[in-house]
C-alpha cells in the first residue's frame, strides 16, 4: 500500500527519549486514519539509542531505523530521512520530546486546507533556557534581515512538507534551519502555526554558541545563493567595476599631477591605493567569470534546472 505520511525523526544520544517519543507519535497518528511510516535516524549515537530503536522495529513493520556511521549532524540526518521517506507528506520533528506529536494533525490540516507546500511550527511559548532563547532570537533576526523570509521560528524542527518540496534538497552544515528560506526562494508556499513546546526531560541540549557561529556562516551562503544563484557575475562583476573605476580615477589624477605639475609619486600612499584598487577590481571580475562557469557546470549536472514547474 502507498504511504501517506512519513514521520522523520533524527536522534543523537537520546536513549531515554526515543521510546516515549515513538509511543507518543503512534498515539497522535491513530485518530488520523492514514497509512504512515516512522523513520528514526540515529545520527551516530554513542549511547543505547540505536539498540532501543532496533528492538522497537522488530515489533512494528511501520518503524524504520537508519543508523549513520558517525555523527554527521542534523542536516545530514534529515537529508537521509528525506531520501528514504515514501510518504506523500513528510513530518519532521525532534526526538527529545520537546516537540509535541499531537500537533501533527494541526500541521496536516493547515497544509491541506490552505494549499501550502510547507507548514512550519512556531514555538510561541518556548520552554528553553534564557541563553538558548537569546541565541535563537538573534539568529532569527539575522535570518529575516538577510533572506527576507518571515516565519517566526526557523529553528523549530516540527514541520510538514509535501514530498516534492524536499526532493533533491541539498542539506549540509546547519542548513536545516534555513529549509523554509530555501524553499521559499524556489517558489513554494510557506505557512506557519503556533505549536506546543515542552521542557526537556532527559539528556542535554546539543545547541551552543559554536552552532550559532556555524549557522551564521551557512546563512551567508543561503542569502548569497538566494540572490545570485543564477547571476554571480552581477555581484562580483559589479564590485570589480566599482573598485576598478575608483583605482583608475585615482591613478589618472596622480598621473596628471606627475606629468603636468611634476609632482613625485614615491611618497604618495594614494598611488599604491589606486594600483591596489585596479588589481582588486580585475580579481573580482575574474572571480565573477569563474563563478558563472561553475554555475553552468552545476546546472548541467544531473538534469538540474534553474526553474521549477
Amino acid at each position: 500500500m502507498s504511504v501517506e505520511l512519513s514521520i522523520v525523526i533524527p536522534a543523537y544520544n537520546e536513549e531515554e527519549s526515543v521510546v516515549p517519543c515513538y509511543w507518543e507519535v503512534i498515539e497522535a497518528l491513530k485518530p488520523l486514519g492514514k497509512s504512515y511510516e516512522i523513520i528514526f535516524l540515529d545520527d551516530g549515537s554513542t549511547d543505547s539509542t540505536f539498540e532501543k530503536l532496533n528492538e522497537l522495529s522488530k515489533t512494528d513493520n511501520r518503524l524504520r531505523v537508519l543508523k549513520l556511521r558517525k555523527n554527521f549532524g542534523q542536516s545530514a540526518a534529515l537529508r537521509a530521512g528525506f531520501d528514504h521517506a515514501e510518504g506523500r507528506y513528510i513530518i519532521t520533528m525532534d526526538a527529545d520530546l520537546q516537540n509535541d506529536p499531537h500537533d501533527i494533525p494541526l500541521l496536516l490540516q493547515k497544509l491541506e486546507s490552505e494549499d501550502f507546500d510547507v507548514v512550519c511550527g512556531w514555538r510561541y511559548s518556548r520552554k528553553d533556557t534564557f541563553s538558548k532563547k537569546v541565541y535563537s532570537k538573534f539568529a532569527n533576526y539575522l535570518r529575516k534581515k538577510l533572506t527576507h523570509e518571515q516565519i517566526h521560528d526557523s529553528g523549530c524542527t516540527l514541520r510538514a512538507y509535501k514530498k516534492e518540496c524536499v526532493n533533491n534538497l541539498e542539506l549540509y552544515g546547519e542548513l536545516h534551519r534555513y529549509i523554509p528560506a530555501m524553499l521559499g526562494w524556489k517558489g513554494y508556499r510557506i505557512g506557519e502555526i503556533k505549536i506546543n513546546h515542552r521542557e526537556r526531560q532527559y539528556g542535554k541540549t546539543k545547541y551552543n554558541w559554536k552552532r550559532l557561529f556555524r549557522g551564521f556562516l551557512d546563512l551567508l551562503v543561503v542569502a548569497f545563493w538566494e540572490r545570485y544563484s543564477v547571476r554571480p557575475m552581477h555581484v562580483f562583476g559589479g564590485a570589480g567595476l566599482v573598485f576598478g573605476f575608483l583605482g583608475f580615477i585615482i591613478s589618472m589624477y596622480l598621473g596628471i599631477m606627475r606629468l603636468v605639475y611634476g609632482r613625485g609619486l614615491s611618497d604618495r600612499p594614494l598611488f599604491l591605493v589606486g594600483i591596489l584598487l585596479i588589481i582588486v577590481g580585475v580579481q573580482f571580475l575574474a572571480t565573477g567569470v569563474l563563478a558563472d562557469i561553475l554555475l553552468k557546470i552545476y546546472y548541467g549536472q544531473n538534469g538540474r534546472k534553474n526553474y521549477l514547474i
